[in-house]
């Protein structure tokens, strides 16, 4: 681990009720936990009142973007990192091909199917709105300062992972 340099500042217990004046003492993983937690929840919420899981909505628009269309084990191997569990995206994959919401062509590659296609749409749309009430009261600047310090954490963690 690299030695610290300039100011640090102590770690103080997790208080969901701290003050601002002693938030800079409060610990990342617990307050990343919390917001993951909520929004995780919140999405897939609502994702469940139409009948689809927020995997399905991952697969759906890995199989729609990229310049050509990816083949099954292109999509598990992309997706895994983010499912709760190795066998997830498989079996999300065989979901969405049971509902008719994809397809594998001749060169065994998946596609989205029109209902696949109208289905991601509709939950582009919720996923947009749902963003908006998450993001409500925050500008795109803080947002985007936001992000810059959770990526900067990730690489100091990341940077010290031979230690």
């Amino acid at each position: 681990m690299k030695p610290l340099t300039g100011s640090t500042t102590d770690q103080a217990p997790a208080d969901p009720a701290a003050t601002d004046d002693v938030l800079a003492t409060q610990p990342i993983g617990y307050w990343s936990g919390l917001a993951h937690t909520a929004v995780t929840r919140q999405l897939r919420d609502a994702m469940a009142r139409i009948d689809v899981t927020q995997p399905q909505y991952w697969v759906l628009n890995r199989v729609h973007g990229g310049p050509a269309a990816p083949g099954r084990e292109e999509v598990v191997t992309q997706l895994t990192p983010l499912a709760d569990g190795p066998h997830e995206i498989a079996r999300v994959v065989d979901q969405l091909l049971h509902r008719g919401w994809l397809r594998i062509d001749a060169g065994q590659r998946l596609r989205l199917t029109d209902t696949g296609e109208a289905a991601r749409k509709r939950l582009r749309e919720l996923v947009t709105e749902l963003r908006a009430v998450v993001h409500e009261g925050i500008s795109d600047e803080e947002y985007v300062t936001a992000l810059k310090v959770l990526r900067t954490m990730i690489a100091n963690v990341e940077g010290d992972a031979g230690c």
